[in-house]
């Protein structure tokens, strides 16, 4: 999409979502940094997109840290010096019945979905406005505009994410730089491979996908997961210079699971 090589920082990109968006950036020629806590998995998955690569390609280079504290975002900015586009899309989720989520699980929740992408955004986005261009996006959920009741403690750090992006892209108004939310639906990571398959383990995955959306997410008018790189190909838009006039949105890749109209 652009024709300038820019710097892009995926956290939590050694799978799912955030490995298919270190390829699709990749892809266009920039330089990837992909980021995981565990150095050694981190290496893989960038030895595994820089293996796959084609002609043209961008360098993909590891990043390890655990970006849900302070000392491993400080890790990662020393090992990313100069960034152009942030993704903060690490994340967790769990299922768990309201009454009986405990405090250490809610603040768990808060730090890995929300404070690392305070921190990295706090420490990379003045640099971006001080060279007049720069991309922060901020991976949230349907989740966070349609929240389980199992899992109230992940669906407010995702809608705590919209809140923060909004606010952010505020502080960088006029700059060059903006800030955005894309909200995923259901998508086929492999988590959620293996929730379906212990969810239905006699079904074959296309039988058991229709059934897990008839039963439990009615409402999708894909009726079936969205991939992992068609979330990535929103995030790619909204990381190149064409998505100069979106900032301060939240954008929906949730193959219509939200029943709203806007």
């Amino acid at each position: 999409m652009s024709s300038q090589i820019r710097s892009v920082l995926i956290t939590g990109s050694t799978s799912g979502i955030g490995e298919a968006t270190a390829v699709a950036f990749a892809r266009d020629g920039h330089t990837v940094y992909v980021n995981g806590r565990d150095p050694a998995r981190t290496r893989a998955a960038a030895n595994r997109i820089t293996e796959a690569a084609e002609e043209g390609w961008g360098k993909v280079l590891p990043a390890a840290g655990d970006v849900a504290t302070a000392e491993g975002v400080r890790s990662v900015c020393e090992a990313v010096p100069e960034l152009d586009i942030l993704v903060n899309n690490a994340g967790i989720y769990t299922e768990t019945p309201a009454f009986e989520i405990s405090d250490e699980e809610w603040l768990r929740h808060f730090e890995v979905n929300v404070l690392s992408g305070v921190r990295l955004t706090r420490h990379y986005a003045p640099a971006m406005v001080r060279q007049g261009w720069g991309r922060v996006i901020f991976i949230s959920s349907e989740c966070a505009l349609f929240t389980p009741k199992e899992m109230i403690h992940y669906g407010m750090t995702k809608a705590a994410q919209l809140s923060v992006s909004r606010g952010f892209a505020l502080w960088v108004a006029g700059s060059g730089v903006t800030v955005n939310t894309v909200l995923p639906g259901p998508t086929r990571t492999p988590g959620a491979e293996e929730f379906i398959s212990k969810s239905y383990p006699d079904l074959s995955f296309e039988e058991a996908e229709r059934r897990y959306f008839q039963s439990y997410r009615p409402t999708s008018l894909i009726q079936r997961f969205a991939l992992p790189s068609e979330v990535a190909n929103m995030i790619r838009y909204l990381g190149s210079d064409e998505a100069s006039a979106t900032t301060g949105s939240a954008l929906r890749v949730d193959g219509g699971v939200v029943p709203t109209i806007a």
